[in-house]
């Protein structure tokens, strides 16, 4: 084995949450013990001098880093713990060097999306403390691997044959008018998003023509899908979206946000099955998240009311209903920022009426509350955050705040305010109103909000 070869190896430090799964791996990692028994004695063996960065900072440091990393006979990244720092140096490694970056990971975790495309040796990690089984584990998955890998070629290299200083100058002139065409793209995305609703439809059908899904880049299917779902209008609306998304080159149609509105339309259309198949999968390939549990969420809420109007048995709308709260509750827990989950619980805990339930209903609309306040505060575009206050006044039975909704409704427009998707949802809300007289002026705003449609 040839002597002075120096491994630089970019992973955390000391105790960190592992962000799994539940059931998928552990809470946390040591990552201290990972380095410490597993990494470090494995580069030794296979004859680099080895060293992290630990817990050095400053810019000082950040030089020595990119010397580091520029310098090193070899490079492994640990990508189990999504870490911006780990990320980075990548990039740098990738850019400075031909070759000699490894990418390794714990056998449960899921990287970034973008990286995830990129090859990663494998490793087990059962247990956080990384106790000495589980480090010989590891260093005997990645051994005979890592020589093989580390020669693989950078991909900014492999993809600008030249670089970095002699790249085709033919190659720059294609992307430049990639970017032209792109910009292009996007200044009609703007022009059309300033247009009323009701213009929106017919400039989106003619952005649909013009840039056909099957030809379509990431960024262009990405703005168009958005497009088509901003103008949904019922079912036939919904058709279009999920006709465009399966049309996309399939490359570009495994990206998780549209695989999200694949799901959606599907539920849309009266497929929620076929919906809560595709969300499953992309949460064992991409992970989950406070949108996929809602998305789920609202898919069993199909299932429960296309039960309840089949008049299936009692239990199998229970079942459904049930459903729906656990993954709105799961997708509440994973981010309290978004009101989407939580905003749909208060009507299916008042539904399912057990013990508690109304408690928890008060909670979940406090929590939806807050939510949108922050939303608001922050400036945010979500085009859903006033609806949103709009179906809390009314889960709320505040009759006081419905009617300064609907007041804003008039000045702003009902396009702000969603009004169309909205009113079946405020009708549910009105029947759980216990008090007479808020459910009678609550019954006076659907009305007005009705005529201003």
């Amino acid at each position: 084995m040839p002597a002075g070869r120096f491994c630089f190896m970019v992973m955390p430090f000391g105790r960190k949450s592992s962000q799994a799964d539940p059931g998928k791996g552990p809470a946390e990692i040591d990552c201290n013990a990972l380095w410490d028994k597993a990494f470090f004695p494995l580069l030794t063996d296979l004859g680099y001098t080895a060293i992290r960065a630990d817990q050095e900072t400053g810019s000082l440091i950040v030089n020595q880093m990119l010397e580091r990393l520029y310098f090193s006979d070899l490079v492994i990244a640990d990508l189990t713990i999504p870490n911006g720092n780990v990320y980075y140096e990548i990039g740098v490694r990738h850019a400075a060097c031909r070759s000699g970056c490894v990418l390794v990971a714990a056998d449960w975790s899921k990287p970034l999306f973008d990286v995830a495309q990129m090859r990663a040796l494998r490793y087990p990690l059962p247990n956080g403390d990384v106790d000495a089984d589980s480090a010989r584990a590891i260093q005997d998955a990645l051994r005979p691997k890592i020589e093989a890998m580390k020669d693989g070629t950078s991909p900014v290299y492999e993809l600008l044959p030249g670089y970095p200083g002699t790249v085709d100058a033919r190659q720059a002139a294609g992307v430049r008018d990639q970017v032209d065409a792109l910009a292009a793209f996007q200044a009609e995305l703007r022009a059309l998003r300033a247009m009323p609703l009701s213009l929106r439809k017919d400039g989106t059908k003619a952005l649909v023509a013009k840039y056909p899904a099957g030809t379509a880049v990431h960024v262009v299917a990405v703005g168009l899908v958005r497009a088509l779902v901003d103008v949904v209008d019922g079912s036939p609306g919904w058709q279009d979206v999920l006709a465009y998304i399966e049309a996309l080159d399939p490359a570009v149609a495994r990206d998780p946000w549209i695989r999200e509105q694949r799901a959606l339309a599907l539920g849309k259309v009266g497929r929620p099955n076929d919906a809560i198949a595709e969300l499953m999968a992309l949460i064992d390939v991409a992970g989950d998240s406070s949108e996929r549990q809602g998305l789920l969420g609202g898919r069993f809420a199909e299932l429960m009311k296309s039960a309840e109007k089949a008049g299936r048995p009692t239990a199998e709308v229970a079942y459904f209903r049930s459903q729906a709260i656990a993954h709105y509750e799961r997708g509440m827990v994973l981010d309290l920022n978004d009101f989407y989950p939580t905003s749909n619980l208060p009507r299916l805990y008042r539904l399912r009426g057990e013990a508690g339930d109304e408690s928890r209903a008060q909670t979940a609309l406090q929590v939806t509350s807050a939510a949108c306040e922050r939303a608001i505060a922050r400036g945010s575009g979500d085009e859903w955050v006033r609806p949103t206050l709009l179906g809390v006044a009314f889960d709320l039975g505040d009759a006081r705040k419905a009617e300064e909704a609907a007041e804003m409704v008039r000045r702003e427009g009902t396009d702000a305010w969603k009004l169309k998707a909205t009113l079946a949802s405020l009708e549910m809300s009105l029947a759980q109103v216990a008090d007479p007289s808020a459910r009678d002026r609550l019954r006076a705003v659907l009305d007005d909000l009705r005529c201003q449609q």
